[in-house]
C-alpha cells in the first residue's frame, strides 16, 4: 500500500475512533476506576476516569463516575456538578442517588431530600435508595422520618444489614428498646463483624436489664474495633455496674488514651477509683471532668460527696449545691412562691417554710437543725414526707409540721428553704455537728405500751434487725444484704425483732420459717410506730437505711453495717460518727464481703448481751 493510501486509512480510523469509541476499553477503564475506589485509591480512580473521558467526554456514565470520584475525595460541590450533568443526559435513579449524597455532604439537605424523593419515585423498590434517603434525613435531624425509610428498606430487602442497624439505632435512641433489639438482632445476624451494631445492641440489652448479654456484645465490639474509645468506655461502665472494678478501670484507661478529654469517661473512671477507695485520685479525676464538661454539675456533686466523706465539710457542703443542676437526680423540693432563703439576712419574726427535699433518712438526720432556726427567732413551718409526719408532727422548734401531701393548703410564709441546705447555712464543720444524743419527739406512751404488750416479758436482750433498704437506691446492691446472712446472729440468748417493713420475695420464705425472730411488719404502718418499737429495744443492728437514722436519732445504741465505700455521712476509717453519738460502725474491708462483718457483729453482740445482763 502506498504511503498516501496508508495516511487516508489512518485518518479514517481516527475519525471512526472519535465518533465510535471502543466500548470494551471504556468498560475496562470504568471497572478499574471502581476497583480503585473500593480500595480507597481515589487518585488512581480519577486517572482511569480521565482516560475514559478522552474516549467519550459526553458519556452519562463517565460523568456519573467522575461525580463518584469527587465525592470520594470530599469535593462535594464538584460532585454535584458532575452528577447534575449526568442526570441531564440520563436521569437514572443511581445518578440521582449520587447527586443526593453529594448535596447532603455539601449541607444542602432540602435539595438532597427532593432528589432522593425523585429517585424513589423512579424506583420505589430499591432498598438502597430508601437507606440513603434515611441517612440524609438523619443529617437533617428528622429522625422519625429516617426511621420510616430504614424500616422500608429492610422490608424491601431483609438482607440489608445497614438498614436494620440504623433502624435499631434510632429506635434505641427513642427509648423503644424492645423493637430496637429486633432490628439489631437482624443486623448482627447478617453481619456479625459490625462492631457498631454490636455496640448499640449492648447498650440496648443493658437498657433492658440484660447486662451480662450486653457485656458479651460490648467485649466482641471491642475485639472488632479495639481503638473505639466510646465502646471501650461503655464496656468499662458495664463492668463497673457488675462490680468488676479493676477490669472496668483498665477499659476506662484504654478509652482515655484514645480520647483523653472524654468527660463522661473521666467521670466513670473517677467513680471506679472512688469505689476502690482511691479517694485522692477520684477527686482529681472529678476536678478534671468538671473542667472539661460543659454540663459539669454531676462531677462537682460527686467531688463534694467525696469531700464530705473525707471530713472536708467546708468545700463539700458548698459543692453539694450542684445537686440542683444534676440531670436526673431526684429532687423533692416543690416549686414555691417567694424568696428562697440561703442563710443571708435576719429571719427573726419571719415565717420560714422548711421543706424536706431528699430521702427519708436525710430528713431524719437534718431535722436536728430546726431548733437552731427557731433559736434565730424564726417561726418555722416544717414540711416532711407523709411517712415521717406522724413521727415529726411535734418536732422541737417547729411551730407547725405538715405532710408533703398538704400541697396547696400551705400556710402563709415569708421565706422558704430546703432542709438539705441547713448544714451549709449553719457552716457545719466536722467538729461542730449539732449532735444531741436524742433530738426526735419521743414516741407516744400509748404506742410504746402497745409494743411492750406485743413483745411480752423482757427476759432477754431485745435486738432489732434491718437487712435491706430501698431497692431503687442506686447503691442498694452494696448496702442491702440477704436475710440469710443474718441468721448466723440468731441464738436463744437474745430476742430478735425484725424492723423490716418491706420484706423482699427472696427473703420472705426464709423469714417465715424462723421461729427465733419476731416479725411485726403488719403493724409498722409509719415511722412513729417504728420509733415506738425501737424505744422498747436494747440495740438495733441495721444496714444503711432510714431505720438506721431513726434509731440513732432516738439515741438508741445502733450498729450499722457499711459497704467498703459508704455514704458520705459515715466518713472513713472510724467506728464512731459525729452525727450520731450512739452509733457504732461495722465496715467491710477491701474484700468487700459482709461475712467477716457479720462475724465481728456476732462476737460483739455476745459481749453486749453479757454486759447488759
Amino acid at each position: 500500500m502506498a504511503h498516501s493510501d496508508r495516511q487516508i486509512v489512518q485518518k479514517k480510523s481516527e475519525v471512526l475512533d472519535k465518533d465510535h469509541p471502543p466500548a470494551m476499553r471504556l468498560e475496562e477503564l470504568r471497572a478499574e476506576a471502581i476497583e480503585h475506589l473500593r480500595g480507597g485509591q481515589v487518585l488512581k480512580a480519577q486517572s482511569r476516569v480521565k482516560e475514559a473521558f478522552k474516549l467519550d467526554a459526553e458519556s452519562a456514565e463517565n460523568l456519573h463516575l467522575m461525580a463518584v470520584v469527587d465525592a470520594a475525595a470530599g469535593r462535594a460541590d464538584r460532585a454535584v456538578d458532575w452528577a447534575s450533568r449526568a442526570i441531564r443526559k440520563a436521569p437514572q435513579p443511581a445518578y440521582l442517588a449520587t447527586l443526593g449524597n453529594a448535596l447532603a455532604s455539601a449541607g444542602r439537605l432540602d435539595e438532597a431530600l427532593r432528589v432522593f424523593d425523585k429517585a424513589i419515585q423512579l424506583k420505589p423498590s430499591d432498598a438502597e435508595l430508601w437507606r440513603q434517603m434515611g441517612d440524609a434525613l438523619i443529617q437533617a435531624r428528622r429522625n422519625s422520618e429516617a426511621l420510616l425509610c430504614f424500616r422500608r428498606a429492610f422490608e424491601l430487602d431483609s438482607g440489608h444489614a445497614d438498614a436494620a442497624y440504623k433502624a435499631g439505632h434510632l429506635l434505641h435512641g427513642a427509648g423503644q428498646l424492645a423493637e430496637a433489639l429486633v432490628y439489631l438482632n437482624h443486623s448482627v445476624n447478617l453481619r456479625s463483624d459490625n462492631s457498631q451494631a454490636l455496640h448499640t445492641r449492648a447498650l440496648t440489652l443493658n437498657g433492658l436489664g440484660r447486662i451480662e448479654e450486653a457485656t458479651a456484645d460490648c467485649r466482641r465490639a471491642v475485639q472488632l474495633d479495639p481503638k473505639n474509645a466510646d465502646t471501650l468506655g461503655n464496656l468499662g461502665a458495664l463492668l463497673r455496674a457488675q462490680g468488676h472494678l479493676e477490669e472496668a478501670l483498665s477499659f476506662f484507661d484504654r478509652s482515655l488514651k484514645i480520647k483523653p478529654n472524654a468527660g463522661k469517661t473521666i467521670v466513670g473512671r473517677a467513680s471506679v477509683l472512688a469505689e476502690l477507695g482511691r479517694v485522692d485520685e477520684a477527686m482529681s479525676a472529678y476536678k478534671r471532668s468538671a473542667a472539661i464538661l460543659s454540663e459539669h454539675s454531676r462531677s462537682v456533686w460527686n467531688l463534694a460527696l467525696l469531700q464530705m466523706l473525707t471530713g472536708d465539710f467546708k468545700r463539700g457542703l458548698k459543692g453539694m449545691q450542684a445537686r440542683w443542676d444534676v440531670p436526673g437526680l431526684p429532687n423533692g423540693y416543690p416549686p414555691l412562691p417567694g424568696p428562697k432563703w440561703l442563710g443571708d439576712g435576719d429571719i427573726a419574726g419571719k415565717t420560714l417554710l422548711v421543706c424536706a427535699d431528699e430521702g427519708l433518712g436525710d430528713a431524719i438526720q437534718l431535722v436536728r437543725y430546726i431548733p437552731l432556726l427557731a433559736g434565730r427567732g424564726a417561726r418555722v413551718v416544717l414540711i416532711v414526707q407523709d411517712a415521717l409526719w406522724p413521727l415529726l408532727s411535734k418536732m422541737e422548734g417547729a411551730s407547725e409540721c405538715l405532710p408533703g401531701s398538704s400541697g396547696a393548703r400551705l400556710p402563709p410564709f415569708d421565706l422558704h428553704c430546703p432542709l438539705s441546705n441547713l448544714p451549709l447555712i449553719f457552716e457545719t464543720r466536722l467538729e461542730s455537728v449539732p449532735a444531741a444524743v436524742s433530738y426526735l419527739p419521743p414516741p407516744s406512751r400509748e404506742r410504746v405500751q402497745a409494743w411492750e404488750s406485743r413483745l411480752g416479758p423482757r427476759a432477754r436482750s431485745r435486738v432489732g434487725l434491718v437487712w435491706s433498704g430501698n431497692p431503687e437506691h442506686l447503691n442498694d446492691h452494696n448496702r442491702s444484704i440477704p436475710f440469710r446472712m443474718l441468721t448466723g446472729l440468731l441464738d436463744d440468748k437474745v430476742s430478735f425483732v425484725s424492723l423490716q417493713k418491706d420484706v423482699r420475695p427472696n427473703d420472705r420464705a426464709e423469714l417465715l420459717a424462723r421461729t427465733d425472730i419476731f416479725d411485726p411488719a403488719q403493724h409498722l404502718t409509719d415511722f412513729a410506730e417504728t420509733a415506738a418499737l425501737i424505744s422498747c429495744l436494747d440495740l438495733v443492728i441495721t444496714v444503711d437505711t432510714s431505720v438506721a437514722h431513726l434509731s440513732a436519732a432516738l439515741g438508741k445504741p445502733t450498729w450499722i453495717l457499711l459497704p467498703f465505700m459508704p455514704d458520705y455521712r459515715w466518713l472513713l476509717y472510724r467506728e464512731d460518727n459525729p452525727w450520731y453519738p450512739t452509733v457504732r460502725l461495722f465496715r467491710q474491708n477491701e474484700g468487700r464481703e459482709y461475712g467477716s462483718v457479720i462475724d465481728r457483729v456476732r462476737r460483739d453482740l455476745q459481749n453486749f448481751d453479757r454486759q447488759r445482763t
